[in-house]
């Protein structure tokens, strides 16, 4: 159903291949040359942004260990993100906490490790930052996203209108804090460029009013992330998003484009990864059922969560590929009838296939093995390995 060489190289999918052939299903390999090559992609295809690492994408030390030496920074959503980057020896000004929804006693613990960077889009939120990082840079975070064009909506948990956020700002300065910015993120893997058109004009906005009304000059734009990675709806290419972004920003900020920011996390380590899984059974419901059910050791809640309402649409290829194909519907090991991967959306898959083959899920380095239980049904985490 998919050709491997357009998401692996020959190259690479041999050397995956003699990698992993010994370690036990499921798990996940992660290429780190192709995080690398992800990270310079973007740096050269921003070079005027500072890229602050979305970490909750993959935390895995061996990728944070290297995108920190390809000089990122690093977005931390909690205080156990902020341990374990700390640890690498990151110090707390490549920083930002930029999760809205936060304790104050963890707010405290940031700032207390240095971190004086921090998002917000509500006033109690605000006020613990007050109370518990006096004097620190907010940025504040709007709500823009309004298209069904991202795979993974981010909409409506977090951000506030920006008539709120105004007020907010003032709020911030009233309270000692410095109103450094605004955010925003147009949703995970977002295939329609316009919606960045429509959140920068909404920022221009707030920059001139606020400076022209409450003298306050803001530094700085957020533009989160929601670039692509390879699976199987097509997309642009980066170098696509890049010079409409850019138009974008200079036609409404002319020369005096601020600090620009972006949080990827997705487009960098997606490609990276391939999760092996095993096929345990296959069976048809009926005599004359037209789609096979196919189960395997992995699933919904170890590793292929974004499936869930068939949300991310992975490549998935076989050991049998090339064999004649049918219909099937992919689901997990677990005794959960909302272990099911694939549905609607009819996977086809070599009818040869039999317990003890193999399904590759190709871009699979985002949101996976961190994403998964520790033990529903007692099956162990989802185990990394990295290449």
């Amino acid at each position: 159903m998919f050709k491997r060489e357009d998401y692996v190289s020959d190259s690479d999918w041999q050397r995956f291949l003699e990698f992993s052939k010994d370690l036990e299903t499921p798990n996940i390999v992660i290429n780190l040359n192709t995080v690398k090559s992800n990270y310079i992609k973007l740096r050269d295809s921003f070079p005027f942004a500072s890229i602050y690492y979305a970490i909750k994408a993959n935390p895995g030390e061996p990728v944070l260990k290297l995108l920190a030496d390809l000089g990122s920074n690093f977005d931390v959503a909690s205080r156990y993100e902020l341990d374990l980057i700390l640890k690498l020896g990151i110090s707390p000004d490549r920083l930002s906490y930029g999760n809205t929804i936060k304790k104050p006693r963890d707010i405290a613990y940031f700032y207390q490790q240095g971190v004086r960077l921090f998002a917000t889009d509500s006033k109690d939120d605000l006020k613990a930052i007050a109370e518990n990082a006096p004097g620190s840079k907010i940025y504040m975070r709007i709500l823009v996203e309004n298209s069904t064009t991202a795979d993974w909506p981010l909409s409506r948990k977090f951000g506030c209108h920006p008539d709120m956020a105004y007020d907010l700002l003032v709020m911030a300065r009233d309270f000692g804090l410095t109103p450094y910015g605004i955010s925003f993120h147009v949703g995970s893997q977002q295939r329609d460029i316009g919606q960045w058109n429509d959140a920068i004009a909404k920022t221009k906005y707030l920059f001139n009013s606020l400076e022209e009304e409450e003298g306050i000059k803001l530094s700085m734009i957020n533009m989160g992330g929601g670039f692509p990675a390879s699976y199987i709806d097509p997309t642009n290419d980066l170098s696509e998003y890049a010079s409409e972004i850019t138009r974008y920003i200079q036609e409404d900020f002319g020369d005096d484009i601020p600090e620009i920011v972006l949080e990827p996390g997705r487009s960098l380590v997606g490609d990276s990864g391939i999760l092996t899984s095993e096929v345990i059974l296959t069976s048809r419901k009926n005599n004359t059922a037209l789609a096979r059910w196919v189960y395997i050791d992995a699933g919904k809640f170890n590793g292929l969560i974004e499936t869930l309402d068939e949300s991310i649409k992975y490549p998935v290829v076989t050991n049998k590929d090339g064999d004649k194909e049918g219909s099937v519907i992919i689901a997990g090991p677990t005794c959960d009838s909302a272990d099911i991967m694939y549905e609607d959306k009819k996977y086809k898959l070599p009818l040869s296939l039999k317990t003890g083959d193999r399904l590759y899920w190709l871009t699979t380095g985002a949101y996976t093995s961190t994403y998964a239980s520790v033990a529903f049904n007692g099956f162990p985490p989802l185990k990394t390995y990295y290449m």
